[in-house]
Order: C-alpha cells, then structure tokens, then sequence
C-alpha cells in the first residue's frame, strides 16, 4: 500500500464506495471500516500467497489450538505494515477519524482468556520472524458469550461478532474437506485470516474450519411441509461451530466439544497430508517437513485421528504410522492440576467416531504391554494408561505420542515434572522443558500505548525494540534521570484521563484518574482470586467508614465466567454488590471507586493496561501455570502486586523484589500450612476479615435470594460441610495480602520512586516477548528455520 497520500486517498475511497454503496463522506464509520479492511487485505494479497506457497515447500509447523483470541485486526494490520499514519491522514481526507473507523470494528470472538491470546501472539511472532508456521482452529459463529450485568448478575448473549461480514477472512471452497462421524458427515471449510509481520513482507495464516452440512437444504423435505425435518440436520452440523466451549455439564455437551475437537484436527490433518503428498512421495518422511504442537489438550484427538488417516486412508503399517505419530506432535501443558486435565467417557468416542475408538484402544493396549516390560507396577500402568476406569484421557495420549512436553513458566515446568505428570517425567525426562510464555510487544505496547512507544523510540534512538525487546535493557540507566521519570508519569497520567473518559462513555462510570489504578482482569475463577481481592476492597471500605484515612483508588476488574461455574458467577455478583455499596456512598466513593468492566475482551484490555498503576497477579501459589496479562502490564509500567506464582517469578526475577510487591505462601510451603490449616480461626482472629466475610449474609450485600452468597461463605469457612474449606487459601494470605497491599498504596505517594520502578519493569520486560518465546520453540522444539520471501 505504499503510494502517494492522494492514490492512498482515492484507493480507500473506492473500497469504502465498493463496501458501502455511497461516498466516503457520507459512509457510515462501521461502512468505512469494510471499505478500509478491504484495501488492507488487497494489499497484502500478493505477499500472503508467495509466503503461502513458499511455507508449503518447507518443513513448517503446525499449531493446532482450540481458540485464538485475535482481537481487533485493522489496527494490528495497520501497525506491522507500517501504515498508521499514512492510512490515518487519507481517512481524514474522505471525511473520518481512523480512530472511529477502528472503534466500528468487533473483536473476532475467536478465544476466552490467556489461552487463546498466547496463541494470538505466537502468531504474530511467528510472521514477524518469518517462520513457517499456520494456525489451525474453529470459525466460531458466535464465540464465547457477550457478558452483560443484570443487577449485578452476569448474563450471557451469543456475541454476533461477523453477522454481517468479516473482510479479515477468506472463504476457501476449493479447498474443503469431508470429515466422517458415524452419525454424521460434514463439510470442513476453510476461512483464512492473514497474519501480518512487524517488519517483513511474510504473511502467515490462521486457518479457521466451519463446519456445513453436505447438502444445504433438504428441498424435498419441505416442500412435503415437514419443514423442521428440512432443517434439522443442517442445525446440527451447524451447532459444532456455534459457540466456543458449550456448556459441558450435561453429558450432550461433552459429546459436542469432543465433535468439535475431531472436525477440527481431522481437517486439518487431511490437508497437511494432502499438502505433503503434493511436494513429497513418501509418508514415513511426514514429519521431516511437519511439527504440530498441540496446545493444551483440546487437539490431542489428532494423535488418533492421524493415526487412522496414515492406517485407513495410506495403508501404513501400524509400526510406520506409531513412529511417524511420535515423531509429528509436541504438547503444551497449561495447568498443574491433574484432576483438570480433560477426559472424555469411553462412550463417546464409541458414539461419535469408532474408528478412533479403536485405534485409541490399541494405543492403550500397546502402552500397557510396553509399560509392562519396563516393569512398571499394575497400580502405575493403570493409572497411566491412556484409557482407564471408563474414561479416555487426553493428557495421557499426548504424553506417550508427543516427542515433546513443555510447560510455560519456570515453576510450573518444575511442577508438572515433580506433581502432574510425574510419572511420565521419571520414564522420559528428556521430552519435557520449559517454554516461558511471552506475549506480542507490537500489540501490547507499540499500538496500544503509542505515548510511551514514542518515548522508548525517542530514548533508543531507534523503534528496534519493537522486534528486539531486549534492547530495552540499555534504557534502564534513564530511571536516575528525574526529567525522563517526570515524562514516564506525565504518559501515565494521560493514558489514565483516557481511560477515565471511555469507561464514562462505554458504562457509564465516573473514575477519578488522580487516584492509584489498581487492575485484576483475567478469567474468573477461583484460584485467581478475584474473591480474595473483592474482600480486601470491602475491609478498605470499612476503614474508610470508620475514619481512616488511604490514599485514592480505584479498583479495576474485567472477567467472565464459564455459563455453568456458578460459583465464578457468584463472585462477579459479589463484586458488582461491593461495587453498588462502594461507589453510592457519599463519603467512602470520594476516595474509592470499583469499577468492573462488562463484556471484557482483548479491545478493552488495550485501554485498561497501559492506563494501570496496579497488576493484581494473585492466584494461590503453584495454580497459575504463567499468566500472560501479568507481562502485559510489566511492559506498559504497572508494577505486579501478586504471589510467586506462574511467570510471577520470573518477572521478580527481572526486576528484583524492590520492584514488585510479593505476598502470601509460597509453594514448598503450602502443603504444611494446609496440613493444620484452620480458617475459621483465622476469620475470628485476623484484622478486618470477620466483617468482610459477614456482609456476605448479613444483609449488607443483596444476592437476591439466589443463596449464592451463603455458599460463598461456606466455601470459605466449613466448605458447606462436603467440600474442603478455602481451598485456595484465601484467608490464609489475607492478612499478607492486606499489608502488602496498603503498602504498595503508601508508596505511591512518592512518585519519583514510583516511577523509577515502573521504568525498571519496562526496561526489563525483553524476556516477556513472544518473539523470545517462538524463537525458543523454533530453535529448540521445532527444527524451524526462517523463511523470508523477500
């Protein structure tokens, strides 16, 4: 798109009268945004097919995920093309600010949380490195939910997201797919979404299935009046791409997310194959040109399904296939716990595809006999084996088959090799290592906090670190230079009146942007203790009441939860309770403000994280595998106030624990604290617990007779007489957690010293890049080596 600024003008001006079917001028901005897209993907057409076609006759990787959490693509387009200000000038030229144009765009509901935006920002690294790598995942209709507050209650609607059209994918039908389930047979089509590099004229692709039926319409059907019967079946191929994660608490629900995990690998599968037989003769060399690495657990059904395809499909013998299968896969772990890896009843399997059933069957078979002459005990086998008391369990396959298992922050490797998957690490010790997650610096500073991206330019003397995030490092001297800290601040300071006005705008909620910005958004749930910072704010608000004087604050919250944890869905009522109890008291919200932000995605991340003082990072010790929002926040200068959990560690590691505000137990020494641990004394003893936990049933808080508040109480002190009580140690690190806390928001008065902390953060927030990250997997796992078109 590089032109003269009046051929850019009038280029994007016939895009917008192609899109809209007026002028420019009298577009619509959401009519504008289509007519510009479409000019971005006309410029980047030629590139994406001679990247495509020169990653097809490589050795490439394959990078299978249930979700990709893109966010916005115009903008991010914009900023690794180099566009931002050229585009920006000829949209003013026709009549429109870009940055309304921008805001017109929705947020590809593609992804839920730190999941499926790690694996958005790998991509991104991926094609800015020139790394033959694809995304293959699942083009949902309408993603996860669109979360709404009902008095306080979250309510869910499907999130429309590309009802009217999305420029940003391309339909392939020449290259469709069929994908077989004993009950069903359904059409897999691609839709392909260019992935820009920062830098490069590489595009690299996320492919996207959706699932259609092999007739559109059963005309006979209806025209015999029987119009459901004409419907029907098309619905049902239709549902496995209607929502991300459909509620899996009925035994229905289990059957559709395993339906959707087969019609994505298998699509995906058929075409690596076919690509490979295109460019190569012999399927036993499959994985000298192909790595697939799984993430998480949801593609692991391509272990059998390829199995099948090389067996059935090939004629393979077991042997050759087994040996191509093991050579193909690595697999990244994302939870330390083993009860949460997924498993599915031997049922459906047997239902959905038999097949599989059988191959999966054997794969069992086989690993028993060979644990067996290891001489493995029966107790060890059975636990191990792939299937086992009626269940398939996914993690176990992917541990036997993948050449490779990483986890994705220091301790949490450590944790799987020693607790979850310990078994397997003593028998393969030299398939595991440790992939610390990182996320995108072009997205995640350079384009959502332009102000300090300017700054960092200014200092560096150049934008390298854009792509070179170490080079960071060289900047951390500048945290003695009170000129430069007063400019840190001064940016702060305008990011924060920013966000001030669109949160009044958007929700209509007034924060005043003097005040510390203290910030917890992820998914809700409960290891991440969103509970344990709600019951801090309620204590302050007592203090508050009763006299004390603290410094201003505003408390920042951003989740959802799944449709069917009813307990997350509790929490969020208790937060928005506090929030209603907080914000319309006349003394306490002149000084203390809660703020929790409806429907949030990656597109109000990018206005909330650079405008935070604050990064709450809080979860129990040893539950968080790494975090990625905690990386974020470093990299726009809010100092981390968590436990040493996940990537927490690594980043005090970095920064030195004069730069970061650590509490609460640590790891090694939660089993003998949990092994005498007594909440309720803990609630009867320790300062400003009793009446927080109180004014759960006391009557200071409104459930709405939903009982949900009672049984968070319970939860914490009795666990309602059937479950182990505060499990993630809430109480126990309250008392830590609240003089940590009113610390960190002592020191905030000395902005100097504040700010030369933040700067440290930034300085040293390199190692947190995902261009590091998929340099490691490239060099280390994948065999990978650039592919530069150009």
């Amino acid at each position: 798109m590089r032109e003269s600024s009046s051929d850019l003008t009038q280029r994007i001006a016939g895009f917008v009268r192609s899109a809209s079917g007026t002028t420019p001028e009298d577009a619509t901005d959401r009519k504008f945004w289509f007519g510009l897209s479409g000019a971005v993907m006309d410029a980047l057409a030629e590139d994406w097919a001679e990247t495509t076609k020169a990653y097809n006759a490589t050795r490439q990787q394959h990078y299978l995920s249930a979700e990709f959490l893109m966010g916005r693509a115009l903008l991010n387009n914009l900023t690794n093309l180099e566009l931002e200000d050229e585009v920006a000038a000829a949209v003013r030229e026709s009549g429109h600010e870009l940055s309304d144009v921008l805001e017109a765009e929705n947020d590809a509901a593609l992804g839920n949380g730190g999941l499926g935006r790690l694996a958005a920002c790998f991509l991104d690294s991926c094609a800015t490195q020139n790394y033959p790598v694809t995304g293959y995942g699942l083009l949902y209709r309408y993603g996860l939910f669109k979360q709404t507050f009902d008095n306080g209650f979250q309510a869910e609607e499907p999130d429309a997201w590309r009802e009217d059209g999305y420029p940003f994918t391309i339909r392939r039908d020449n290259e469709q797919r069929i994908v077989r389930f004993d009950d069903m047979t359904v059409r897999a089509t691609p839709y392909d979404m260019p992935i820009t590099g920062y830098g490069t004229d590489n595009v690299g692709t996320l492919r996207l299935w959706k699932a259609e039926p092999m007739a559109e319409f059963d005309y006979d059907a209806f025209n015999s009046q029987r119009f459901t019967d004409a419907i029907v079946e098309r619905e049902s191929v239709m549902d496995i791409c209607r929502v991300l994660y459909p509620n899996d608490t009925t035994y229905a629900g289990k059957v559709l997310r395993v339906r959707q995990q087969y019609f994505f690998v298998s699509a995906s599968l058929q075409q690596m194959i076919d690509n490979f037989l295109a460019h190569h003769e012999d399927l036993r060399d499959f994985a000298k040109y192909n790595c697939i690495q799984l993430n998480d657990t949801h593609p692991v059904l391509a272990i059998p399904e390829l199995m099948r395809l090389l067996l059935d499909d090939h004629g393979m013998s077991w042997d050759d296939a087994w040996k191509v299968t093991c050579e193909t896969f690595a697999y990244t772990n994302h939870t330390v716990l083993a009860e949460a890896l997924e498993q599915w009843n031997v049922t459906i399997f047997q239902q959905l595809f038999y097949r599989v059933w059988e191959i999966t069957q054997e794969i069992d078979r086989r690993f028993r006999e060979h644990m067996a002459q290891l001489g493995l005990d029966q107790g060890r086998i059975d636990y191990m084996a792939p299937v086992s008391n009626g269940n398939v369990h996914m993690a176990w396959i992917a541990c036997y088959a993948a050449y490779s298992i990483n986890g994705v922050a220091a301790l949490h490797t450590e944790i799987i090799k020693a607790e979850t998957l310990k078994e397997w690490h003593e028998l393969w010790p030299e398939k595991f290592n440790n992939k610390t997650n990182g996320v995108t610096p072009r997205r995640w500073l350079k384009m959502c906090n332009p102000r300090l991206a300017s700054l960092l330019t200014r200092l560096s003397g150049s934008d390298a670190w854009v792509t070179e995030l170490d080079e960071l490092k060289k900047l951390r001297h500048f945290a003695e230079d009170d000129a430069v800290m007063e400019e840190l601040m001064d940016i702060k300071a305008a990011n924060k009146a920013d966000f001030a006005r669109w949160i009044l705008e958007r929700d209509g909620v007034e924060v005043d942007p003097n005040s510390i910005f203290d910030t917890q958004i992820k998914r809700l749930h409960e290891y991440k203790r969103q509970l344990l910072n709600a019951l801090y704010i309620l204590d302050l608000y007592y203090r508050v009441k009763q006299g004390e004087q603290v410094p201003a604050r505003t408390f920042i919250f951003g989740a959802k939860a799944a449709p069917g944890y009813i307990r997350a869905k509790a929490i969020i009522k208790f937060i928005n309770e506090i929030a209603n109890l907080v914000n319309n008291d006349a003394e306490v919200s002149k000084t203390l403000r809660v703020v929790f932000v409806e429907n949030y995605n990656v597109s109000p991340a990018e206005h909330i994280i650079p405008a935070s003082d604050v990064s709450e990072q809080i979860s129990t010790a040893g539950k968080e595998a790494s975090g990625t929002s905690n990386m974020k926040f470093m990299m726009n200068g809010a100092l981390t106030l968590g436990t040493l959990d996940g990537a927490n560690v690594e980043i005090v590691d970095s920064v030195g624990e004069d730069n970061a505000y650590i509490f609460g137990a640590k790891v090694e020494e939660l089993p003998e604290l949990k092994a005498h641990y007594n909440p309720q004394a803990l609630y009867e003893t320790v300062p400003g617990l009793k009446r927080a936990i109180d004014a759960l049933v006391d009557g200071t808080l409104n459930d709405n007779g939903s009982g949900w508040f009672h049984d968070l109480r319970g939860s914490l002190l009795d666990g309602n007489g059937w479950e182990t009580p505060d499990v993630y140690y809430v109480l126990g690190d309250f008392e830590s957690y609240r003089e940590t806390r009113d610390r960190m928001a002592e020191d905030y008065a000395d902005k100097l010293a504040w700010a030369r902390k933040c700067w440290i953060n930034i300085c040293e927030s390199g190692r947190f890049s995902s261009d590091r990250t998929i340099n490691d997997y490239a060099r280390e796992v994948w065999k990978l080596d650039p592919s530069p078109i150009h």
